[in-house]
């Protein structure tokens, strides 16, 4: 195992969080450390909004549900879905899968270690600057088929690939009925949008987040948005550790019992030419007990390109950000490092840009 494993002080193992807390340690070691945490406001804080999946296929609530759905979408990018139609014996089942495979020996995971030069399988991940995020995932791409890498999800264990491929499938078909609702809210061409997240790229991100002795020196994922059109993630055990800035503050989601949890990217912002807003997000992690999520990430095919929708354009509106090839942007946002929104500042027109 020393072997697969690069090290810190001499002797902690840090290709895997799961595996460091098994070693006794008097402090956490300063790879991990994130010392600013910013504001934090756990008292009194607003409550995430709620968007019942069922009243916006209903012909006696779609109008009112889908002006909810654009209102959260605007100020707060980012809505918890219930009645979203995904099986909760799937979801249980998902979540029993994902368990045992964190809890398989470390030799069995790391067959899908990340390899040189690569972004997807399991590790640690190890951001610029040298620091390391408390937890350990599971990453790859899912979608288009033909851009799987062949020794990760077709070699899990058989009953896990079995319902993550039913939970991969039933995520598609509830991503493009949001794609469908997010384009009538924005009085767009429903088609202009299906057409570009139609057998789009899609992945998942599986993490597991093991307790800290020291919660407040350490964060499960930095601050950052997502570069996707939006992301649908599952709390797979329970455990509170989502955190989404908002006005300057820190605010915990607390999920309710079998909803999903939909946030708006940074895609999507430039799609609606800032109609909509992307959320600056965190995970943190606790002292006792160990989270589980899953992320799964929605956006355009690679052959699209990524910019305004026209027909959010006009003379008194002209566009806030560049055009640019899916695959490019995808290339540039992984080459930069994570750092709350600053590739949606990027892509921004400046005022010298001659658009």
């Amino acid at each position: 195992m020393a072997s697969a494993a690069s090290t810190v002080d001499n002797f902690l193992p840090v290709i895997s969080v799961q595996e460091l807390i098994k070693q006794p340690f008097v402090s956490v070691p300063q790879i991990y450390v994130q010392s600013d945490h910013g504001t934090f406001k756990p008292d009194a804080s607003p409550s995430v909004p709620t968007i019942d999946f069922s009243r916006l296929l209903s012909e006696d609530s779609a109008d009112l549900e889908l002006q909810k759905l654009h209102s959260t979408c605007k100020e707060w990018g980012l809505f918890q879905l219930v009645n979203h139609g995904v099986s909760p014996s799937l979801l249980n089942n998902l979540k029993n899968e994902i368990e045992e495979f964190y809890n398989l020996p470390l030799e069995e995971k790391m067959k899908f270690k990340v390899r040189q030069g690569d972004v997807e399988g399991y590790g640690t991940v190890a951001r610029v600057g040298g620091n390391f995020d408390w937890g350990d995932r599971f990453f790859m791409v899912t979608n288009p088929i033909h851009r799987r890498k062949t020794h990760l999800l077709p070699e899990l264990p058989s009953s896990m690939r079995r319902n993550l491929e039913s939970y991969i499938l039933e995520l598609q078909k509830l991503s493009m009925k949001l794609v469908g609702f997010l384009s009538k809210a924005l009085t767009i061409d429903g088609k202009e949008m299906e057409e570009m997240f139609d057998d789009g790229m899609q992945s998942l991100r599986m993490t597991y987040y093991p307790p800290c002795p020291q919660p407040d020196l350490v964060l499960g994922i930095t601050p950052h948005s997502d570069a996707t059109g939006f992301t649908i993630l599952n709390q797979i055990n329970g455990v509170d550790g989502l955190q989404v800035k908002k006005d300057g503050v820190w605010i915990p989601v607390s999920f309710l019992e079998g909803s999903l949890v939909v946030n708006i990217g940074d895609i999507l912002e430039i799609l609606s030419n800032g109609i909509y807003h992307s959320i600056e997000h965190r995970a943190t992690v606790n002292s006792e007990k160990e989270r589980i999520s899953i992320a799964f990430f929605v956006n355009p095919k690679f052959e699209s390109e990524v910019g305004p929708a026209t027909a959010l354009i006009n003379s008194q509106n002209p566009p806030l950000f560049r055009r640019v090839a899916m695959e490019k942007y995808v290339k540039d946002f992984f080459s930069r490092k994570l750092n709350g929104k600053s590739y949606l500042e990027h892509m921004k027109i400046q005022l010298e840009d001659d658009y």
